[in-house]
């Protein structure tokens, strides 16, 4: 929090804020910080706790990457992070992928990013452009604008991807 407020931070410490001061540290981001803080306070006790950042999106673009780098950091934890147009989530290749679509809130926009390497074969379901056995890569096919179809999207991939979904504005 090397760049906070005085005036907010005063404002945080008024209403009985816990405030840990971790600026020495220039190496990670505030978002790193606080996922390796919740981590260790609560990740034993709580092995289906999800994290959702806003504001994490929409801003400066290092910042993003910033965070998407601490959602890649930490792939055994749920991270969401969410915009007001759309929200990012890691899929680890460790797994096969059922996500669950809340159609009144979001879609129908998607994209599977591949992030950090090549993808090798990627397959979907659920979507208008499904995938099969698809290697994605930058410098190559990446699955961006795609369509969700089903109330259900499976993904199995060779590789961690990034999932994109819009945000529904009323």
């Amino acid at each position: 929090m090397d760049s906070i407020r005085t005036d907010v931070l005063d404002f945080y410490r008024g209403l009985g804020t816990k405030i840990i001061d971790e600026s020495h540290d220039q190496d990670t981001t505030d978002l790193h910080k606080c996922v390796a803080y919740i981590r260790e306070l609560l990740n034993p006790e709580h092995p289906n706790l999800c994290i959702l950042a806003t504001g994490a999106l929409g801003g400066r673009f290092d910042h993003e990457m910033g965070n998407i780098n601490v959602i890649c950091r930490f792939p055994s934890m749920p991270i969401i992070l969410l915009s007001d147009d759309c929200l990012i989530q890691l899929l680890p290749s460790t797994h096969h992928h059922k996500i669950h679509i809340q159609s009144s809130v979001e879609g129908p926009h998607c994209g599977l990013i591949p992030i950090g390497t090549a993808a090798g074969r990627t397959t979907t379901t659920g979507l208008k452009w499904n995938l099969d056995k698809t290697e994605m890569r930058f410098g190559g096919l990446v699955s961006t604008s795609n369509i969700v179809k089903e109330n259900i999207v499976t993904v199995q991939s060779e590789s961690d991807l990034l999932w994109t979904i819009s945000i529904k504005k009323e």
